[in-house]
Formats: C-alpha cells, structure tokens, sequence
C-alpha cells in the first residue's frame, strides 16, 4: 500500500509538473546552493608526345608545358624542387613553380611556429618548414597534399591545430556580419531555416547554476552567425555579462515548451535568481507573443544530416594529376555531405580526394563513356569486395541545353576560371566538345601540349564568360601568358588568331537571388587544398560570381566562386557536422607578410588593369562584322540579384 501511495504522489507531481506551461522549479528554494562538481601518390605514366625541339619547354612532374618565349634562364622550386624557365615560375621572386607550392610553403612555415610557441620556444624570423611534399606542379586547384604512410605521421604532428578560435570572439571584436543560413542551399537546413533570427526565444541549459542536477532556462537570440547564435538568459534585459555563443542546431537547443513536455526543470540563473519573486508571472509577461523554433527543428536539423551517399561506393572523379580525364574512386568516409574519395587503385589508401557529394567533378560509374571524356581505366580486373556503384540519381543534374541549332564548336575564345588558379580568369578557347552539353577548356598561353590540363566545363557553368566579361565588370583579365601586347585587347587577339569569339547567347545568364553582400563571413574550402575548410569573407560580388578572400592570407590566394557553390558553408558547420575548421593566420603571421605583401600589390599595381571601355560602335567594327551587339553597363561590386545585365547582349 505504501508502494502504491508513492507511486500515486509521484505520478500527481509530474502531472503538476506537465500542467506547469514553463516547467518552473518549484523546490528551488530549498535545493543546496553548494557548487557541484595526409603521401605521394602513384602517377600516371602515359606517354607523352614528343614536341619540336624548336619549342623551349618547360618539364613538371611527367607533363610538359610550351613556353612562348623562353627568354629567361632556369629556376629550381624551393618547395618541391621542380626545375624550370624562370617566367613560368610563380611571383616576382620566381621562388616556386606554382601557387600550391607558395602557399604549401608558407603553410608549413606557419605550422612550425604555431608548433614552436607550444612548445614554448621562442619564435624565429624564418621558420623551418617541417616537411617538403613534392605536389603535382600547376594542379593546385583540385590538389591537396598526399602523404605516404611513414609520412602521415610527421603531417599530422606538423598540422598544430591553433588553439582558442572562437567564432563568437572573432565576430563579436571585429563587429563582422555572416552570411545567413538560407545562402546556401545544400548545407543543412539550408532550405527550411523558418524565420530564425534575433528576438527568437529558446530554452537552453542553464550554467549560471550550482544545483546538482541539469536545469535549464530560458534565452534569446541576440545576435545571428550563421548557425551561431549569442544568447543572453531571460530577465537579464541589457547586461550582457552572461552572454554566451552556441549552436542553434546543437542538441541542447530546444524550443520554449521543451522542458514543460520532457520534465525538465527550468530555473532562473543564480546572478538573477532574487531580481523578482514570481518567476512564472515574469516569463508568461516575456514570452507572450514571442517566437521560438518549430516544435519539430531538431527533427528537421537530423533529417537535413542524411547524405544519401554510403562508404564504399564507386564513383567516376576528376583524375587530380590529369585534369583532362577522370577515374573511378571509392567513397571512404562522409562529413558534411562531403566525400573522402580514394582512388581505386590506391593500396594504401592514400591516394584521396575531397570534394562535395554535389560537386560537379564527380560523376555516376559510365558517365565519361557516355560523353566522350576522357576517362583513365583501372589496371583492377573486377570489383573489389564490397563496392558497388553509387545510383546515378545521386549526383547533381545539370541543365539540358539544345545543341542542336547554333553552339559552341572548337577554337571559340572565351573567358574562364582557371581551374589551376581560382584567382585568376583567364583568356580560354574551346578545345574540344563533348556530348550533353559538356565541353573542354584550355587556359590560352599555359596548356600543356598533351591537353593533359584541359578542364571540362558543362555549357551551362557559371565559371565560363563570354568575351568582354572582366572588362565591363572591372575584372582584370589574365592574358595569355607571354603574350607581349599589353594592355591586352581582344579585338587584336581574336585577329592574331584568327579566331571568333563564342557567342554571348549560349552563355547562363541566369543570377539567383543568393542574398550574399560584401564583408559576409563564411566557411569556404580552399579548392587548393579541398581537405582544408577555412575562415573566408566576401570580398566582392559579380551578380552570382563571389570572390572568397581567405582571412589571414594575402590577397592573391583568392578564388573566384559561384554563389551556389556547395563548397562554401554557414558559419558554425564545421563544429555542427564534426570537420576540422582552419582559423585565419595569427596575427604574428600577418606581420610577416605585411612587407612582402606590400611588394607584390605594388608589383600588382603596375600590371594591366583593364583597359577603357570601347564603345558600342567600336565593338561592331573590330569584333563582331557587323552583327547587331551592345555592352551594357556592369558595376565592379554589383550586389543586385537582379537580371545578368553584365553581358554583351544581342540586339533583336
């Protein structure tokens, strides 16, 4: 009997409990206030064609590139120890083949200071650079470093993690603003985020307290980063001594209502707890009429974390050392929607390659058969245990376009990303086209004479421009390299040529409303080094095109990138979805660039800039014969997200 009367007052007090709208502790009072308690891989070894010996050519890792003048003398990378002409190097200083090579220069310079000052030595001018991968020269842009298995662990004692960065600290001293959740579509919740933003009320644990058990209270949102939200605890008004930085979408976020539902005690923080006497009045007078997160947001956030993409399956990807052809690889792990691939042929699994599971470098088992890429076969007879094609319904669907009337053909001039350096667009032609809509791009003045860096584009890419783009959009164009007539002109380029320019209707117009604006803070993956996800901000704003400066670096590691590139993320996704962040350079770094920096914007001041703007009419005459054509006036950081009036357009 005693039993079931315990039972019975047991069972009144959790139904007092649930019919309490707030959850309100009502033992409080007497509770005791006491305090409780990455190797080299394998390279391909396909033939190369012999060339002219006319041709002065420049040796990088099994290709060869043609050099137009071959003026200057030799120069030796102090990076990965390639030989080559001198021009062709990187920078003023001529002291690395590629920029992969500069910056995994001054990357592991920087990691062996970080890892000095831990180590509690003093820190050095020069720092040691603790290893020397040799990389892949001029594949920098779909790139990252490989390591065998005795190396992996010198990386990874070389890869410090800088301790202490705090997405809260960094927004909330330097007054930054973040780009909004929404902006990015293929992130999680990136589609359903509500009306989530400052003023919204949430119930979160309550850390101002000494009781023994987990209580929670209620906060608000102060100020929104991304997935980052600085909550201040209800009954605190303007004193923001107790604001803290969290995680909207972590499992300790709950919308008002929560603890009533589950049991759980809501209890006022100690610094307040005496501020009034009836709590319960206090927050039914707070909260009447204020906004919270759907009762199913944790649901959702779970849901939006389901990547259809399984390890072991087979995939056709970009072949990293020749750009041109692709080869089958193996999903090895998945974070983030992103994808660990390992190469098939790779015994120690080594030989990797990160993208997204929305990349467009990534394709279903058939796929380059079917267009005619090129496509790298695996010495592997049959399938090894366990693998299995990945459904071609899970790769990303490009638009269909109707090559059928007037299209692209081979020899059309264009301006393109260069996929080798995203921060550079480039003078390109057409080099071959495929089937679907898909076609071959060559960086004009740098291809190597296999075609091995050729790069595929699909017709509808974003990363392609007809000519004319850069200077109605102050852009600055990256001519051939060696071309000797500066400033460059496309009017005598496309004659010296004998070329035509591809034309402008064939080109995506379309700009999404993306919502980005200049001095956004984001999380972008340096495509350098896809492994790497960094601290970035938006620089500027082309209509859909974003130019990511990575914060702490210098300038000319910039990379030009598409609105709705599923390489860049909200702030907060690395900690939602468990990925290493890489955080800006410290500020001892940047000092060491500040004088070297200074030289190579100078240095960069005096290249050409883009030269005036011709007139309606000049264009007719020097490049169009006749056609009826018009440039339509384009702004150098143009934040609308209205129609693509950056184009020359075609008059009906």
């Amino acid at each position: 009997m005693e039993n079931t009367k315990e039972l019975t007052e047991h069972s009144s007090r959790v139904e007092r409990k649930r019919q309490d709208s707030f959850g309100m502790f009502d033992g409080y009072d007497s509770c005791s206030e006491d305090t409780s308690s990455s190797s080299s891989s394998d390279e391909s070894e396909e033939e190369v064609a012999p060339l002219p010996s006319s041709l002065p050519i420049i040796k990088n890792n099994g290709q060869v590139y043609t050099y137009p003048d071959g003026k200057s003398g030799m120069a030796t990378c102090e990076m990965c120890g390639m030989v080559g002409v001198r021009d062709a190097f990187y920078s003023k200083t001529k002291r690395f083949c590629s920029v992969s090579c500069s910056r995994s220069y001054s990357s592991n310079s920087k990691k062996a200071s970080i890892l000095a000052r831990l180590q509690g030595k003093p820190p050095t001018k020069k720092a040691k650079v603790l290893q020397k991968q040799p990389l892949v020269a001029k594949l920098a842009a779909y790139a990252q470093y490989q390591a065998t298995l005795q190396n992996q662990a010198k990386t990874k004692a070389a890869a410090v993690p800088v301790e202490g960065f705090s997405w809260g600290n960094y927004i909330n001293s330097n007054s930054f603003t973040a780009a909004p959740v929404t902006c990015f579509k293929h992130a999680p919740m990136g589609t359903c985020w509500g009306d989530i933003a400052e003023g919204v009320r949430v119930e979160v644990p309550n850390t101002d307290c000494s009781l023994p058990t987990k209580v929670f209270w209620i906060a608000g949102i102060v100020k929104l980063a991304g997935y980052n939200a600085l909550l201040r605890y209800e009954g605190f008004e303007n004193d923001s001594s107790l604001d803290f930085w969290c995680n909207i979408c972590g499992s300790d976020i709950h919308p008002v209502g929560w603890c009533a539902t589950s049991g759980k005690p809501l209890v006022p923080p100690r610094t307040i707890q005496h501020k009034y006497t009836n709590w319960k009045a206090f927050l039914v007078k707070r909260l009447t009429g204020a906004k919270t997160l759907p009762p199913d947001f944790s649901q959702k956030v779970s849901e939006s974390m389901q990547y259809p993409f399984k390890t072991s399956m087979r995939v056709e990807v970009v072949d990293k050392t020749h750009l041109c052809r692709t080869r089958v690889a193996v999903v090895d792990s998945v974070v983030g929607g992103r994808l660990r691939l390992v190469y098939e042929e790779s015994e120690d699994k080594t030989d990797d390659f990160w993208c997204h599971m929305y990349s467009p470098l990534i394709h279903h088992i058939g796929w380059s058969r079917s267009i005619g890429h090129r496509f790298k076969r695996s010495d592997l007879t049959k399938k090894q245990d366990g693998h299995f094609d990945a459904p071609p319904h899970l790769f990303m669907k490009v638009k269909e376009v109707d090559a059928a009337g007037e299209w692209f053909k081979e020899g059309m001039k264009l301006e393109a990303i260069d996929p080798l350096n995203l921060s550079a667009i480039c003078v390109a032609t057409i080099r071959k086209v495929l089937a679907d809509g898909y076609l071959m791009i060559g960086i004009d003045g740098s291809e190597a004479a296999d075609g091995s860096d050729w790069f595929c584009y699909h017709a509808t890419s974003p990363s392609i421009f007809p000519v004319g783009f850069c200077e109605i959009n102050m852009i600055e164009l990256t001519p051939p390299r060696g071309y000797p007539k500066l400033p460059f002109k496309w009017f005598d380029y496309l004659r010296e040529t004998d070329s035509i320019a591809a034309p402008v209707k064939l080109f995506n117009k379309e700009v999404p409303n993306h919502g980005f604006h200049v001095g956004m803070k984001l999380e972008a993956v340096d495509l350098m080094e896809p492994r790497l996800v960094c601290v970035a901000t938006v620089t500027r704003i082309i209509h859909r095109l974003l130019r990511i400066h990575f914060d702490g670096w210098e300038d000319e590691y910039d990379q030009w990138v598409d609105c709705e590139s599923p390489d860049l993320y909200p702030v907060g996704w690395c900690q939602l979805t468990g990925y290493q962040l890489q955080p800006p350079a410290p500020q001892s770094s940047r000092d060491s660039q500040s004088s070297s920096s200074k030289q190579k914007k100078k240095a960069k001041s005096q290249q050409y800039k883009g030269h005036k703007k011709m007139t309606s009419l000049q264009l007719k005459e020097e490049l169009l014969d006749g056609e009826e054509y018009s440039f339509l006036q384009g702004t150098s950081d143009q934040e609308s997200n209205g129609s693509a009036s950056y184009y020359i357009k075609q008059e009906p």
